[in-house]
């Protein structure tokens, strides 16, 4: 058996006889000749089988023998055949292996469909109206042909072979005629249906194609009847009743041996607690089971032997594979009574019946029974379909027989029970997964999958004896179990069509699957007997002649004869109705009908009758049984006994130790143990990725279309935490958000919070939760700017509709208060609440109704991927996964666990007590046994007897765990018993045993209650403060946490767990009382995961060199591997011990010699040896009972550190493990092991040796070893052991074929339901995202459940948009993760309102011009034409992002610039500037992240206009000095298409239309704004809506040609100008020089457009605005000047409109004089100085408007990339035009850290080279064999003058007084070189250059307008040099030439340059030279 099993499964102590005998006493059976002959011919049938689909011998071995069997059994084939017929859409087969042929039809007749051979139409629809000749007898009936699906053929039959309207009496065979020709007399319904031309592709069936009766309307036409009842269908539906709709108990998920395939209860029904719900399934048992199950196992080709076959297959292990694999491989005979998935009967669970009370178990599920303990009336009768005289249920059963039987019906019907029938259960749960298994699956049906036809209801009967033939003594049947068997058999019998369906479209004629013949109702009782006979009787079958009551009589009378002692399982078989099968199942096995009749009971339920049983008093007697086991009478006796002698002994020795204690707290001033740390609040990296996804997923709602939140519009954050109503939770969730400072964070409160404004923030889900979430609900609806998040902690507790509530509101009105709060209305509509669901388990709420989008939900990551460790961590978290784990053979340590003895107890117990429920049995056994353990471990050793290894385990570490720790820490021992009632029993039973054993200050006994709170002893109180310096005088310990190191039993009660956390000194949990029957996914997780854990992490140090000195013998011994201890480093190999060899004997032996020295046992170990499962007996008794659990065990390097910081100096120095040379740990491991567990065995002989021996060990270590057996220590770096019912150990442990564990494969919540028996098993590899996917795909939640009338609400996107799920495993931290989530969401949403703007001080200031001449009327709001007109220009740069430009020269300047003080060094070039964080003024502009209410029709949500609707219209011009015609395109949205003129709508664009210079409105700004922007489509800030403050105003992006489609796609309702494809790559000076000559052009046209209405030219509006993409907000000045001339003078900043700030300067007189106009850049360090003149006559950036008409003859340099905007200035000064800076307006500009100019990248040509390109390179030599960049020749220019121009100038460094001469154009040169711009112009505006002395000249692409009579007015120094630049070397030779600069300056052959560009690329060519 362990061939399959391994050590994972733990078989029972004895093996059952029945499985010894099995496979002997079925192979006597094989001797009769009948059965061996039967075998041969199945085996040689499937030799020569043709078939494709390997059929399994199974199948063979019983199904065909049934074919030659049909004569012994008196059943005839033609009669089985005619008597078959089908439910709708069923699926069908033939018997032969050949696809069915028809009859090729007679020559030359009609072969059309719907028409008769003779050619007459047989349709309804035409001959409806016809006089029909229909024969006396003779019915007319509509006849189905596939080929014409909605016609009906009308046929005329003889009624007597039809059924009756019960569905019975129909004659086999057929008589009928053709109305269309009139032929009579067609006795073969083949035969007819040829005639009739139905063209069938399966054998002819009358119950299959002849449907509906035809009848006569009142017009006496023929029209479509009722359906013909074939078998009763009709009847049976129609006695459906809809109370029973939902409410009855499907089968619970699988947990059976079959989990490789799935199974679900009906689709609407409502479950309780699940049937079989303690079972946990066979599969632990029989480990061989998914091995079996696989088709290869057993196929055609690999047929054993017969003998051998039947041996092995029904022996005990690989038993199950017989059901796996015996599927229907012929057609399953197909009486299922018409059950169909369209009937009414699909809708509802099956039919309760039974009168009286005896429904009592029936009643749970009433439809809207919510699982959360609601209770409806006690008992409910059900409707009844029985037939029959009534059983009568014996009096005297349940004494009898020691359980009630559980009857479960079957198929048919089922007889009336009375008498007495409160000793028996009856249940629908088989009925209704019959029912479920002939549903046949939505995904064949779509492919027309008509031929395949359910399983019939003999094979599921045979199946089911097969399936408890196979159960083993200890299990329970589960109908999923049965479910999943009957699929897999349907499945094998379909293989081909299935593979077919889902492979190819569906031919005509699909090949028949090969036909083994069906069982016939007359071979069941038969076959079913011939299986039953192997199982030692614990299956019985009883065959009835006339009905179900015969044998249920027959049942009774022998339960009550006591003849069926030793069956389980009775299954009655009534065989003989000419229709169909009646059958029931009763379960009489005591151990089997206990378990299924208790999990009938609904969690309300079981309450009431354990309450029920401890009022009454019931209990008593197994009180007083208990006190019959003790040797010397009752154990309170002996308790008394023993307090009375040891009184005076043990309160001195207690005083003693108390005093010792002290003082060694005294001496150091500390206590001794440095294990306690209480941990501070950090936020773990996990933590913060789920904080930031869930950031993330609320930024991507914001950022959908849909407009469901406006993040935008919220200025704080806001928060209310709903948890369930539990005391400890609510505290611990307050103490959490108090030290997580979250309220500070968000601003919510100020300093010093105090509990009770933190208490605003959590509510408690309880009576008094209306009020606070009412007040909540007007805070938001107060406050629409404050983003509210709704938090729903452990959001899988009670999601009970509140229309349940309303039915139970009385019970208790905390139920459904999760819907009626969270789900209303006002949480749903408001648009500033966001709601965030948070559970462990959160698969309710993933159903197909639920609210919540897959998009939204947010699961804890995986630690690790593809094997990297995404987030290290220092701890290690343990949860379900990791408990399995260890469990595996290979871990040495199983954390799961189970108590056999325990176990063996209770089923003893509950045979003696049948009337108490078992869980009041079990608490009762527990309590006793940690009552004996007590007293074992205080001295009376006789008591070990009498409780288990476990529990003595459990108690003696509990007890001795403060011993060893100087401080006295301890463990926590968590008992959970979840019926409260029982709790308190437990509580009280163990205080008093406490108390007579005198060990109250031992440890202390809490009682954990969801509703209140905890209460600790005085004693206990003072050590936590001691421990946890806590100075209040008032303190209380509120949550578990805060219990941290207290020795103490937690007996934690409450049906669910409420998400309390756990301290990490918890060490044993101990779940063996939980309710085994709540075989749910949830309940089962939430269970297990009180146990999940976070482990230390911290890499351990290597067991370095030892002193070996220091290492006595003592502690070698004492470094035993103990059980606890091997976690992390395994032992020898003998050592690994799993569960299998758990032989109790030896574990009393051990705890035995334990406890009987003295010596020994007072420094009993922390985790003592007796514990289950040791490596052997000797090795067990000389564990290290001498000096307590070893500290070597999982860290090696503890002891040495602990000895190191302990001992003298010396020690250090030799053993400071940093300094230790480090050999190879693993070797040393393992040589450690063996030599512990030699010693170990040699010390065997004395177990006090340990003791004597311990005092050899010198002071220093141990002191070193006291310290470290604090049970913390241990503690934190092993996750606690956990302790099942055998039950759940086996559900938890076993898998399913992919590795899955079978509890995940459960019903996943109480709640829901599947929503199909078809869908596929989940698998291991699923991630949460998959199984979230999953769970929306397969269940769906009962009508109890509060997403129930979800999909109701007629919205296919049935989401709530504002909805979040955040799943993580239990204890992970989840909280700690949403609560730093509240943080950044306010962090994030402050920044969405902020934004980070330059903020840099003008430079140059000192610089500026001391002219006489200042604009003197501070007060002016307009400039002065006259005025201004005298003012000088400052050609000095002032804006600091000029920092590093060159200095511009003017006559003033020239001898102060000397001392330009160097700004900055040349490395802090790159340095990042300087910003300043600005909140969002209500006038800012807004990149594609802002919606809000107001922008939306801005933004293109415009109703009259469809979504994004524009048009491209081009747009052409001729410019000479490009010397061709240049075409734009405009694209313009239809919303902006009254801004332009068209030459007729929707035609050419003609111009774009300008205002009059005379306008005056305010409602408009009269500039069109034009924005050239790049790589900034999302960034940008585009969106003027609020800076202009809702004013009209035309906007037009001007972006390259390959970026349209990205700005087109995120501003869709903005005007775009595309440049032509040849400016893809230039830069801004393209885009600037193309505005000005399009607005230039357009001024024209609209002049001469407007000219004919009358206008004159100069009174067209000749401004545009060319602004920045980053401008944000606009600034004025406010100034309060004293007087005119005053010197006092006060001003203020503050936020205006853009819209106030144009309107203003466009309504300046004589504007139209001023060329350009524009303001300050904004900066925070703004002085007096720089807004006391109100205008200034400068160069102007960022945000200008620029007159086109002034400006027509002055064009920005279409090839610059750098400073075009100084070059363009410069121009328009020299060209004598006004520039007007506006000193009082300012402008703030955004960082955006991408696009702009960051979108230049300098690249090599040469794709593969990797190395960075310097600015040096960015020149060459001509025709050298330099690398070639990829970049425009322009920009390599500039940012090689930028960064180089000292090669080209030497004499220029840093020489102000002789700067460069740049004639006609700017370049910037560096910080170092200052440069003096000239026009050669004629008339233009120069500064006096003739006291300069220039250090160079440049000459940059100059035209005709230089000439050398132009240079020769200019003077240079001595070596001054030259730069010529030209587009080729031609022009450059040429320009020489004619500048005649040979004159003056000399040149050599090498000084000639070109860009690093290639030929194609149009590199600039330079020379360089000298003056001479």
């Amino acid at each position: 058996m362990d061939i399959f099993g391994g050590p994972l499964f733990c078989l029972p102590q004895k093996t059952p006889s029945s499985l010894l005998k099995m496979g002997n006493s079925y192979a006597g059976q094989l001797k009769t000749t009948r059965f061996e002959e039967v075998l041969h011919s199945s085996i040689e049938a499937s030799l020569r089988s043709s078939s494709l689909v390997p059929r399994p011998i199974f199948s063979q071995l019983y199904l065909e023998a049934e074919r030659q069997l049909s004569a012994l059994e008196g059943g005839s084939r033609v009669d089985n055949e005619e008597e078959e017929e089908e439910g709708e859409g069923a699926l069908e087969q033939n018997c032969r292996p050949n696809p069915y042929q028809m009859h090729p039809p007679p020559e030359g007749c009609c072969t059309t469909d719907g028409f008769c051979q003779a050619g007459k139409d047989l349709r309804l629809v035409s001959i409806s109206n016809e006089p029909i000749d229909v024969p006396a007898d003779f019915l007319l009936v509509g006849a189905k042909s596939p080929s014409l699906p909605d016609h009906l053929l009308v046929c005329a039959v003889d009624k007597r072979f039809l059924p009756d309207d019960n569905g019975h009496n129909a004659l086999l065979g057929f008589s009928g005629n053709c109305v269309g020709c009139g032929k009579k007399g067609f006795c073969y319904f083949t035969e007819f249906s040829n005639h009739i031309n139905l063209k069938l592709t399966t054998q002819p069936k009358k119950q299959k194609h002849l449907k509906y009766y035809l009848v006569r309307n009142a017009q006496g036409a023929l029209t479509k009847g009722p359906l013909i009842c074939w078998k009763g269908s009709e009847f049976r539906s129609r006695q459906t009743p809809a109370s029973a709709c939902s409410s009855l108990f499907p089968p619970l998920e699988s947990s059976g041996p079959l989990a490789a395939f799935p199974s679900e209860p009906v689709p609407g029904t409502n479950l309780s607690v699940p049937l079989g719900a303690q079972q946990a399934g066979p599969a632990s048992d029989h480990p061989s089971l998914t091995a079996a199950l696989g088709p290869a196992v057993f196929n055609g080709k690999e047929s054993p032997k017969p003998a051998q076959l039947v041996k092995s297959s029904l022996s005990a292990v690989p038993r199950p594979s017989a059901i796996g694999i015996l599927s229907n491989s012929g057609p399953p005979k197909k009486r299922h009574k018409g059950w169909s998935p369209e009937s009414p009967s699909a809708a509802d669970g099956g039919y309760p019946q039974g009168g009286g009370n005896r429904a009592k178990y029936e009643s749970a599920g009433m439809s809207c029974v919510p699982q959360v303990g609601l209770v409806g009336p006690a008992s409910v009768t059900f409707p009844v379909v029985a037939s029959g005289e009534p059983v009568s249920v014996p009096d005297n059963l349940l004494k009898i027989c020691k359980a009630k039987p559980v009857i479960f019906k079957g198929h048919g019907n089922f007889p009336y029970l009375c008498g007495n029938l409160n000793d028996v259960v009856v249940s629908p749960l088989l009925y209704t997964c019959y029912q479920n298994s002939q549903s046949i699956s939505r995904a064949y049906e779509q492919y027309g999958a008509s031929t395949i036809q359910p399983i019939s209801e003999e094979m599921q009967l045979l199946l089911t004896v097969y399936y408890l033939v196979q159960l083993a003594a200890d299990q329970v049947p589960l109908m999923e179990d049965l479910e999943q068997i009957f699929l897999r058999s349907w499945r094998e019998s379909h293989l081909t069509e299935i593979r077919q369906y889902q492979q190819a479209p569906p031919q005509p004629c699909p090949p028949a699957p090969s036909a083994v013949a069906p069982v016939t109702s007359a071979q069941l009782p038969w076959l079913a007997g011939l299986a039953a006979s192997s199982c030692n009787d614990s299956v019985h079958i009883i065959e009835c002649t006339y009905s179900l009551a015969e044998g249920l009589s027959e049942m009774f009378r022998l339960l009550i004869e006591g003849k069926l002692a030793k069956t389980n399982y009775v299954v009655i078989i009534c065989a003989c109705r000419n229709a169909a099968i009646d059958s029931c199942i009763a379960v009489t096995g005591k151990y089997q009908a206990r378990i299924l009749s208790e999990s009938l009971l609904t969690p309300a339920e079981y309450q009431k009758e354990v309450s029920y049983e401890l009022v009454t008093g019931k209990v008593d007697s197994l009180g007083a049984f208990f006190s019959t086991l003790c040797p010397e009478g009752d154990i309170d006796i002996l308790l008394d006994k023993f307090h009375q002698e040891n009184q005076g002994h043990i309160s001195s020795s207690l005083t003693a130790s108390s005093v010792t204690k002290s003082a060694s707290l005294d001496v150091g001033g500390i206590p001794a143990c440095t294990s306690y740390n209480l941990e501070p609040h950090s936020i773990r990296p996990f933590q913060l990725a789920v904080a930031q996804k869930l950031l993330s997923h609320v930024c991507s709602i914001a950022d959908s279309s849909t407009q469901n939140l406006d993040l935008g519009s919220f200025e704080k954050v806001d928060f209310l935490i709903c948890i369930p109503p539990s005391e400890v939770t609510y505290q611990q969730t307050l103490f959490h958000v108090w030290h997580s400072g979250v309220l500070l964070e968000l601003g919510l409160e100020k300093e010093h919070v105090t509990k009770q404004r933190v208490e605003q923030y959590v509510l408690k889900l309880d009576a008094e939760a209306q009020t606070k979430f009412k007040s909540f609900l007007q805070n938001s609806f107060q406050n629409p700017h404050t983003l509210f998040v709704l938090i729903h902690d452990h959001a899988h507790w009670d999601l009970v509709s509140s229309a349940v509530h309303n039915l139970y509101s009385q019970s208790d009105p905390s139920v459904g208060l999760v819907d009626r709060l969270l789900n209303c209305r006002e949480v749903k509509e408001a648009p500033n609440i966001v709601t965030l669901h948070v559970t462990s388990f959160p698969y309710a709420l993933q159903t197909q109704h639920t609210l919540i989008s897959p998009y939204n939900e947010i699961h804890w990551p995986a630690s690790y991927s593809n094997g990297m460790d995404l987030y290290p961590e220092n701890k290690k978290y343990f949860g379900l996964s990791e408990f399995i784990e260890s469990t595996l053979s290979g871990h040495s340590l199983p954390l799961l666990r189970y108590d056999s003895s325990f176990e063996a107890m209770v089923t003893a117990l509950g045979k003696r007590f049948p009337r108490l429920h078992s869980a009041v049995i079990r608490t009762f056994v527990l309590v006793q046994h940690y009552a004996a353990a007590m007293m074992a471990v205080s001295g009376l050793s006789q008591m070990k007897n009498y409780t288990s290894v476990e529990t003595l385990e459990i108690t003696q570490n509990l007890i001795n765990s403060p011993k060893q720790c100087p401080c006295g820490h301890g463990l926590m021992v968590l008992l959970r018993v979840p019926c409260s009632p029982l709790a308190a029993v437990a509580y009280e039973r163990l205080a008093h045993v406490r108390a007579r054993l005198a060990l109250e200050e031992h440890f202390e006994i809490i009682l954990g209650n969801p509703s209140s709170g905890i209460t600790v002893g005085k004693h206990f109180v003072k050590q936590l403060k001691m421990w946890q310096k806590i100075e209040d005088a008032e303190w209380r310990p509120q949550t578990y946490l805060e219990l941290e190191g207290l020795p103490c039993i937690l007996i934690f009660s409450g049906m669910d767990p409420h998400g309390e956390s756990l301290p990490r000194s918890l060490r044993y949990c101990d779940l063996r009382l939980i309710n085994s029957s709540c075989l749910v996914r949830t309940a089962l997780e939430q269970e297990l995961g009180l146990a999940a854990y976070f482990v230390s992490n911290e890499v351990p140090l290597e067991k370095g060199a030892r002193n070996e000195a220091l290492e006595s013998d003592a502690e070698k011994l004492s470094s035993t591997d103990n059980e606890d201890e091997e976690l992390v480093t395994e032992g020898s190999t003998s050592e690994k011990r799993s569960p299998v060899k758990r032989e109790r004997s030896c574990s009393h032996d051990s705890a035995s010699s334990s406890l009987s020295s003295k010596a020994s046992s007072s420094v009993l170990c922390g985790e003592s040896s007796a514990q289950p499962g040791g490596p052997s007996q000797g090795e067990r008794a000389g564990s290290p009972q001498p000096s307590g659990p070893s500290e070597e065990g999982r860290v090696p390097g503890e002891r040495q550190r602990l000895r190191a910081s302990r001992g003298p100096p010396s020690v250090i120095s030799r053993h400071s493990p940093g300094l230790a040379p480090r050999p190879d740990s693993s070797l040393k491991t393992s040589q450690r092991s063996i030599q512990v567990s030699v010693t170990s065995l040699s010390s065997q002989l004395s177990s006090s040796s340990g003791s004597s021996s311990s005092s050899t060990v010198p002071t220093t270590s141990t002191l070193v070893l006291q310290a470290s057996q604090c049970s913390m220590t241990k503690a934190y770096q092993q996750p606690p052991i956990v302790f099942l019912p055998k039950l759940v150990y086996d559900m938890v442990t076993s898998t399913d074929s992919s590795g899955l564990p079978k509890a995940a494969s459960l019903l996943p919540s109480h709640s829901v339901m599947w929503a199909s028996s078809f869908r596929p098993l989940l698998s291991k590899t699923m991630t949460s995202t998959e199984q979230s996917l999953y769970y929306r795909q397969w269940t769906v939640p009962r009508p109890s459940h509060m997403d129930y009338g979800n999909r109701a609400e007629g919205r296919v996107d049935s989401f709530h948009p504002r909805r979040l799920l955040l799943s993580g495993p239990p204890q992970v931290g989840k909280t700690g993760a949403y609560l730093h989530f509240l943080s950044i969401l306010s962090r994030m949403l402050i920044r969405l309102t902020e934004v980070d703007v330059y903020d840099e001080e003008e430079i140059n200031i000192n610089l500026r011009e001391e002219s006489d001449w200042h604009y003197v009327q501070l007060s002016d709001p307009w400039p002065d034409l006259e005025l201004f007109k005298k003012l000088p220009f400052d050609y000095i740069i002032h804006d600091p992002k000029y920092e590093d430009a060159s200095l511009i020269c003017s006559h003033h300047q020239s001898m102060k610039s000397e001392d330009r003080g160097m700004s900055r060094k040349p490395e802090d070039l790159y340095v990042r500037r300087h910003t300043a964080r600005m909140r969002l003024s209500k006038y800012a502009a807004y990149n594609t992240y802002h919606h809000c209410e107001q922008c939306h029709q801005y933004l293109g949500f415009h109703p009259r206009y469809q979504l994004y609707e524009s048009t491209l219209h081009a747009f052409a011009f001729s410019y000479s000095m490009l010397g061709e015609e240049i075409q734009l395109h405009f694209i313009i949205p239809k919303s902006k298409e009254h801004h332009f003129v068209f030459s007729q709508p929707g035609g050419q664009l003609e111009s774009m239309r300008l205002p009059l210079v005379t306008d005056k409105s305010h409602e408009y700004i009269k500039s069109p704004t034009f924005t050239p922007t790049t790589g900034r489509h999302e960034h940008g800030l585009f969106n003027l809506y609020h800076a202009m403050d809702g004013a009209s105003h035309l906007h037009v992006l001007v972006v390259k040609e390959y970026e349209m489609a990205i700005y087109k796609k995120y501003w869709p309702n903005h005007i775009m100008l595309v440049l032509p494809s040849i400016f893809n790559s230039a830069g801004v000076g393209a885009a600037h020089f193309l505005i000005k000559e399009l607005s230039y052009h357009n001024l024209e046209l609209e002049r001469n457009r407007q000219e004919e209405l009358g206008i004159k030219p100069q009174d067209i509006w000749p401004f545009i605005v060319i602004s920045d993409d980053s401008c944000v907000m606009w600034n004025v000045v406010d100034v309060d000047g004293g007087g005119e001339r005053s010197r006092e003078f006060s001003w203020s900043e503050r936020n205006v409109s853009l819209k106030h700030i144009m309107q203003h300067i466009e309504a300046s007189p004589n504007i139209t004089h001023y060329a350009l106009i524009g303001m300050r850049k904004w900066s925070s360090r703004t002085g007096c100085r720089e807004v006391r003149e109100p205008f200034s006559r400068c160069h102007v950036h960022d945000f200008i408007i620029l007159n086109v008409d002034l400006t027509q003859n002055v064009q920005y340099n279409q090839n610059r990339f750098t400073c075009d905007d100084v070059d363009f200035n410069l121009r328009v000064h020299s060209a004598g035009l006004l520039l007007c800076r506006f000193n009082r307006f300012s402008v703030m500009k955004k960082q955006i850290a991408v696009g702009g100019h960051r979108s230049f990248h300098i690249t090599s040509k040469v794709s593969d080279s990797p190395v960075a390109i310097v600015p040096a390179q960015y020149i060459c030599a001509p025709d050298s064999k330099h690398t070639f960049l990829a970049a425009p020749a322009q920009l390599l220019l500039e940012k090689f003058l930028q960064h180089h121009s000292h090669r080209f100038f030497p004499l220029s460094l840093k020489n102000h007084g002789h700067p460069v001469l740049s004639v006609d154009c700017y370049l910037n040169l560096g910080s170092q070189i200052s440069v003096c711009y000239v026009s050669s112009r004629p008339h233009s505006l120069n500064i006096s250059c003739s006291d300069f002395l220039f250090s160079g000249l440049l000459l940059y692409l100059c035209d005709s307008f230089v000439g050398a009579s132009f240079l020769k007015k200019f003077h240079f120094l001595k070596g001054a040099t030259l730069c010529v630049i030209c587009q080729d070397r031609n022009s450059l030779r040429q320009t020489v030439v004619r500048l005649e600069l040979e004159d003056e300056w000399q040149f050599r052959l090498r000084d000639e340059f070109q860009t690093a560009n290639a030929k194609e690329d149009r590199p600039l060519f330079f020379l360089t030279g000298r003056h001479i």
